[in-house]
Order: C-alpha cells, then sequence, then structure tokens
C-alpha cells in the first residue's frame, strides 16, 4: 500500500515514526458525462472571471472569500508557517473506552504503519498498551490543509486511525423522529422480537454490492451489443401495509430461509416474560390499585 502521509505519532514523550495508509477502497462504477446527441465526452475549462482566459492547474491558488465577495489570497507558504504542532504529528490528548465515540463522527480509515526498525518498539508498545487498555486513543492531526480528529484502536497486528469529525459538525436530531402520537402494540413488538431472533446475526464478508453488480452486468451487455438486462417487476408499490401482516409475513419468510418449521410463535418472546426493572411506588392512603 503507498502511503499517503509520513509524521508520528506523539505518546507523551514517546516518539513513533509512522507512515499512513488509507485501509478502504471504493469499488463503485464511475461515470463520465456525455454529449447525449453524439456520445462525445463533456469536459470542463477552468477560466478567469476577470479576463475570461483558460488557466492551467500552475496558475490555479487559494482564495478565502470575505463577507462582502472580495477574494483574499492565501498561499501555500502562508498555511505552512501557521504554528500549527499537528502538521506532521499525530497527538494523542486522551485514551478513552471506544463506545465513548460516537458512530457518527468517524469518517475515513486509515493504516498506521512504523516508519522504520527504531519505530517497532514503540509502535508496538503503543498497540499493546491498547489492546490490554480496551481503550481508544483520540488524537489530533493535520491532513490536506486542516487539523482534523482522529481515533486510534487495533485491528488485528496493525494500529489504525478513524477520522472523527469534530462535534460541532454533528447536527441535532431534532425533528427527525415520529410524531409522539405514535402508539405500538404488545403483539407487534413480539412479532418484531420473533423477527429480528429469526433473522439472526449474519458474517459481514458475506455481504456484497448488488447494485454494483447490476451495473457491471449492464455496462457488458452494452458493450457486446447484447440486449440491457429486464429489470425485475416491484409489486404493492405504494399500498398502505398492515403492520401485523407485514410482520406475520416476514417471520415465516425468514423462518422459511433458515430452514425452520414455520410456527410464527417458535421464537416468539411475549412480554410477560420479558425481564421487566422493578418499579418504585409510593406510598399512598387509601386502596391499593392493580394493574
Amino acid at each position: 500500500m503507498r502511503s499517503i502521509w509520513n509524521g508520528a505519532i506523539s505518546f507523551g514523550l514517546v516518539s513513533i515514526p509512522i507512515k499512513l495508509m488509507n485501509a478502504t477502497e471504493n469499488h463503485s462504477v464511475s461515470f463520465r458525462q456525455i454529449h447525449k446527441e453524439d456520445g462525445g465526452r463533456i469536459r470542463y475549462h477552468k477560466v478567469c472571471e476577470l479576463d475570461d482566459h483558460e488557466v492551467t492547474t500552475a496558475e490555479i491558488g487559494k482564495g478565502y472569500e470575505d463577507a462582502d465577495g472580495s477574494l483574499i489570497p492565501i498561499t501555500d507558504e502562508d498555511l505552512a508557517a501557521l504554528p500549527l504542532p499537528t502538521a506532521k504529528t499525530i497527538e494523542i490528548v486522551a485514551f478513552v473506552a471506544a463506545d465513548k465515540i460516537d458512530p457518527l463522527q468517524m469518517e475515513t480509515a486509515y493504516y498506521l504503519q512504523a516508519n522504520g526498525a527504531p519505530a517497532a518498539k514503540p509502535y508496538t508498545l503503543l498497540r499493546e498498551a491498547l489492546k490490554r487498555s480496551e481503550k481508544a486513543a483520540v488524537a489530533k492531526f493535520a491532513l490536506r490543509g486542516r487539523e482534523r480528529l482522529g481515533m486510534l484502536r487495533v485491528v488485528d497486528d496493525v494500529i489504525a486511525m478513524h477520522g472523527l469529525l469534530w462535534p460541532d459538525d454533528i447536527r441535532g436530531a431534532e425533528g427527525a423522529a415520529p410524531d409522539e402520537g405514535v402508539t405500538v402494540r404488545d403483539k407487534e413488538l413480539d412479532l418484531a422480537d420473533a423477527l429480528m431472533n429469526t433473522l439472526g446475526e449474519i458474517d459481514l464478508d458475506t455481504l456484497h454490492d448488488d447494485y454494483r453488480e447490476a451495473v457491471e452486468e449492464l455496462v457488458t451487455a452494452k458493450a457486446e451489443g447484447a440486449p440491457a438486462p429486464t429489470p425485475a417487476r416491484e409489486e404493492g408499490g405504494g399500498k398502505v401495509i398492515d403492520l401485523m401482516s407485514a410482520l406475520e409475513k416476514s417471520v415465516r419468510a425468514a423462518q422459511e430461509a433458515a430452514g425452520e418449521q414455520g410456527d410464527e410463535n417458535a421464537e416468539v418472546t411475549h412480554l410477560k416474560d420479558r425481564k421487566q426493572p422493578r418499579k418504585k411506588t409510593q406510598k399512598k392512603t387509601g386502596k391499593k390499585t392493580s394493574a
């Protein structure tokens, strides 16, 4: 794997030279824009709006747009001169339980590789310390012109880092939940439990991108002059469904797929069988009320 950044992990007074590599890759099928009339490729030209001339990449710089619309030029030298301690350092600032990191914050994943033989010992020390503590390291680092937040954890025998969004980058969820007037019946919860139990767990390595495969088949058929694949006909789209009926059918279908007997009540956990937290009662005068 090719490294995209060289620097060091700052672990107290310990410095660990490392190389940063992308841990993921994109397999999505990409398309080009074409002219529908003749199939010609559509390309974009970068033109200066002042003199209407096309410019090359070497002639393009950075500029900050002020509130009044004016542009303030910012050079690479200006940015390099900023007093940023994380410019070449992944600075660990804390160790926390991994479940304290909100998954909403997680972005790109990277692998950290020890850079050279002298880095092997401190790298291994940090890796084993993370393993034994069962914690993740929260760090700050700079990449592609801005300071970022990261989480270091161990994957197999490698230290991996997830880029994190800053907390104030996460929007609140206000207004996203359904109206409070919605109620769910006990029988619906029982059937939802049965469906969850029947579907069970899955090996994530067995999942694949069906859409990408369909696009690849379409491209192959088009290239060979064959007719495009016929899409499967969807039934019942747009209809208002009965939730109980849909749950019952889903449980039966899942049980049949799992090779079970097909009794939709086989795995149902009724509410009366669930362990409920003991409710605190207040002393009242008069007769006791029964639930």
